[in-house]
C-alpha cells in the first residue's frame, strides 16, 4: 500500500502546472527543485527530486505543489491564509471528510521563491512534506503567459 502510494505520488511529482496568474504580479521564469519527503517510509523510498523550468505566479502559489495533484488529495486545496511581500501562508482544506490536514508556507526574495506544503493523511500516522524552491531564470515565453 505505501509502495503504491509512493509510485502515485512521485508520478504526481510530474503533473504539476502554472498556477493562474494573479492581478497583483505577474509569472516569472523560474528554474525549480521539488523536493517530496515521506519520513514513515524505509530509507530508500523516502525521498524524490524533479528538476524543471516553469512559470509561477507569486500573488497565487496555491498550485505550485505537484502533490495535490495525487488522487489521495483529489478533494484538497489550498486556501491562501495571508500575503504579505516577503512570504505567504496556506491553508491545506479537503471536503472529503477523512481528516487529512497541512499547510503551507512560502518565503519570497529577490532571488526567488521557497515554499513548503506539510501535510498529514487523515485516519493514518503518516505525513509527508513537497518542499519548492524556486530560482528566477527571466520572463515567462509568452504562450505560458497566457
Amino acid at each position: 500500500m505505501r509502495r503504491a502510494f509512493v509510485a502515485v505520488l512521485a508520478g504526481a511529482l510530474a503533473v504539476g502546472g502554472a498556477p493562474a496568474q494573479g492581478p497583483e504580479t505577474a509569472a516569472r521564469l523560474y528554474d525549480v527543485t521539488i523536493e517530496t519527503g515521506m519520513p514513515n517510509l524505509d530509507e530508500h523510498l523516502r525521498y524524490a527530486t524533479l528538476r524543471e523550468r516553469r512559470c509561477l505566479d507569486r500573488g497565487d502559489l496555491g498550485g505550485a505543489f505537484p502533490a495535490l495533484a495525487d488522487v489521495s488529495l483529489e478533494d484538497c486545496r489550498l486556501v491562501p491564509v495571508e500575503q504579505d511581500g516577503e512570504g505567504a501562508r496556506y491553508a491545506l482544506r479537503c471536503s472529503g471528510g477523512h481528516g487529512t490536514e497541512g499547510e503551507a508556507r512560502w518565503r519570497f526574495d529577490e532571488a526567488g521563491l521557497a515554499g513548503t506544503l506539510r501535510v498529514r493523511l487523515g485516519g493514518k500516522n503518516m505525513t509527508f512534506y513537497q518542499r519548492v524552491t524556486a530560482r528566477a531564470a527571466g520572463a515567462c515565453p509568452a504562450e505560458a503567459a497566457r
